[in-house]
């Protein structure tokens, strides 16, 4: 029996969102949830599969321009992303922003 497949499956760049907010999600497991941590590692989870979960969104509405702005919002995501990967950077939580 063969696996059913959702176009979005087919992506490179949704493949590629599901493996940072894979990384990302790797790298909150290593940082402590001491004083104030929870929320901000709360909200970095959220803001990394963001992107994914909007494009596998995008792909399923009825246009390209419907598409397009889902794509807009999980670039916004990434943005939201890399401002939390520079503030724990600044915050000595981890080395450098990347995921």
């Amino acid at each position: 029996m063969s696996e059913e497949r959702f176009s979005f499956e087919d992506l490179e760049v949704w493949r590629e969102a599901v493996d940072f907010a894979d990384r990302c999600i790797e790298l909150t497991g290593r940082i402590g949830s001491g004083r104030g941590r929870f929320r901000l590692l709360d909200q970095l989870e959220n803001a990394a599969t963001s992107p994914a979960l909007n494009i596998a969104e995008g792909k399923g509405r009825f246009s390209k321009r419907e598409f397009v702005q889902f794509l807009f919002i999980a670039r916004g995501s990434l943005f939201e992303t890399v401002t939390l990967l520079e503030i724990f950077r600044r915050r000595k939580w981890i080395v450098d922003r990347r995921c």
